[in-house]
This record gives C-alpha cells, structure tokens and sequence, in this order.
C-alpha cells in the first residue's frame, strides 16, 4: 500500500465537487445537497453526468469514473461529496486512476455504497477519505458538528462520543442500544464500512486490511441470515480475532423479514462478536442513521468501550 497521505482540510468558501458515483438521482435530493452544501459556507460544482440514468446507476461505469476523475482534477475543487450511495460503486475500481488520485488528494466524504471507493482509494492511493454522511443525508447538529471538526479543524487527537439522540431513540427501538460483548480499549487504524461491501471485496485487490485495525461495519434493511453470511465471509477472509477493535453500527430495519423461522439481529451478531476476546461492541452512532460520526479511513484510532467513544489520534486532514 502506499504511504498514507491526507487531503487538505475544509476551509469557509470552499468548493465541493457533486457527483453520484453510484445509484442514480433525483432532483429533489439535488435540491437537498445543494442546500446542505450552502449551509455549511460552501460552494458546488455539479458533476457533468451527476443527472444521468443507465438501469439503476447512475450513468455508465465510464461516466461516473469521468466525474469522479475530473473532480479530483480541477484545482477549484476542495472536496468531492457523492450525493448517495445505491449501488454500483464497485464497478468503478478497475478503471479508476489511482495514481492521478494520489496527486491530486481531496476530501471524498460518503457511506454505504461508498465504502468501495474508500477501501479501493485506500488501498491503492494510500489517500484519508472519510465514512460519513452523503451530500444528501439530512445533518442533524450531531452529524453536523463531528463532520465539520474532522474535515475543517485539523487536530492531534479529537474524541468522538456516542449519539445521545440514538441512546433516547433505543428506549422505543432497541437496536439503537449500545450493546458491548467484550469490554476494553485498543487502538488500531480505522478500517471498514458498509457491511455487504466489505464482504464484496473480500479477496480482491481493494479488499479492507483487517489486521490491527478497528474495524467497524454497518448494514440497512437486510435480514439476519444475510448479515450471518456476510459476517461469516469477512471472517473466514480476514479473521475478525486479528482486527484489534470490532464495532458494528446501527443497522437500520436488519431484523428478520418473512421466514417462518429466524434468528434476531442482536443474537446473529453475537455470534460473531461474543467469541472475541477483542474489544467488541454493536450499537455505535455509524450506519443509515440520521446522527452519524464521521470517520477518517486509514486514521489511527482508540475505542474505549467504557467511556463508549472513538478517539482520533491524529489529524485526519493536512
């Protein structure tokens, strides 16, 4: 992997590059992005094919990589924000230009089906990009407030704490519970994402670096048995014992769906994190939920299953 290199921080005026590098668009959350890119100080460049539609994606793969390159490349652009995640982001990895990437670093901010893109650049750019809200989420003061001091106020350790906002939400919906299987603090390099594409990767050239890592994953509106396969894959390739932390998020809608028979949520993902003598908690303020951490991928970190908090120990922007 090439050494790590960070992006330049966020500053007031900047402007942020629009793309959809995977599903397509509407022009209703356009209209959202845009305000929520105004309401931060910022300005926007719209990507050239940003309201293309092939299938479900958005533009072909040669389209999405055009934006997602010409981004990188113009020098007005300080930060490249998709507008959501969807599908086909893994499509991009083959073609994209990892080395042009690596000389023109930017902040790439974005979850879920983004998670391609930053185990990919990652891996093959060695560049910081960031697991967070997409250019069309709606930021709450907490997503808001974690988002801004990682991207824009470049500090030697930030701590971030867990939502209390979930912690309300979890007395009506248990999911949004803290639930910590093995107590502890360890420190490793942030590494992960949305669950089924860590697990698409796995054994590939842009797979997540598991060892020693704080590895945290997050799904939405998949059933127990789904989550089981792709939890038991991740670990069959990577072997979660050799992470240094695992954290799973909020995962939104993931109980079981129409089988007569069916484990829960919570009891599948204890399977795979109450054998672990690593730190391991399920619960924390990272998935398809509305208050969201952000998180720099690549990043040296500390979990502190006690205080329930992640501490950056090092600036993830320049």
């Amino acid at each position: 992997m090439p050494q790590l290199i960070k992006p330049a921080r966020l500053r007031p005026g900047d402007t942020v590059g629009l793309i959809a590098p995977g599903g397509y668009t509407s022009a209703r959350a356009i209209d959202k992005a845009l305000r929520n890119i105004e309401s931060l100080g910022l300005k926007v460049k719209q990507g050239r094919y940003l309201r293309e539609v092939f299938g479900n994606y958005a533009g072909s793969v040669e389209q999405r990589v055009a934006d997602l390159h010409a981004m990188f490349l113009d020098p007005e652009v300080s930060m490249i924000w998709p507008i959501r995640g969807g599908s086909g982001c893994i499509s991009l990895l083959a073609h994209l230009d990892y080395d042009l990437i690596r000389r023109h670093p930017k902040i790439l901010l974005g979850y879920s089906d983004i998670s391609a893109l930053h185990l990919a650049l990652h891996k093959h750019a060695g560049l910081v990009t960031f697991h967070g809200p997409v250019a069309s989420s709606t930021l709450t003061d907490y997503s808001r407030e974690h988002m801004m001091a990682v991207l824009a106020d470049p500090r030697p350790q930030y701590t971030i704490p867990m939502s209390q906002e979930n912690a309300k939400q979890a007395l009506s919906q248990p999911h949004f519970g803290i639930h910590t299987h093995t107590h502890g603090a360890a420190s490793g390099t942030l590494m992960g994402g949305n669950l089924s594409m860590v697990a698409a990767l796995a054994g590939t050239p842009y797979a997540a670096d598991i060892g020693g890592s704080i590895l945290f994953l997050e799904e939405v509106n998949e059933a127990p048995y789904r989550i089981d396969r792709w939890m038991t894959q991740l670990d069959l390739a990577g072997g979660f014992r050799n992470a240094a932390a695992l954290v799973v998020g909020i995962c939104e809608n993931c109980g079981p769906e129409h089988e007569d028979l069916s484990l829960t949520l919570e009891r599948t993902l204890g399977l795979h994190l109450h054998p672990l003598t690593i730190p391991a908690v399920t619960g924390y303020s990272i998935g398809h939920i509305r208050n969201q951490c952000t998180l720099p991928i690549g990043v040296r970190a500390t979990l502190d299953t006690n205080a329930q908090t992640i501490t950056l120990r090092e600036a993830a922007v320049a």
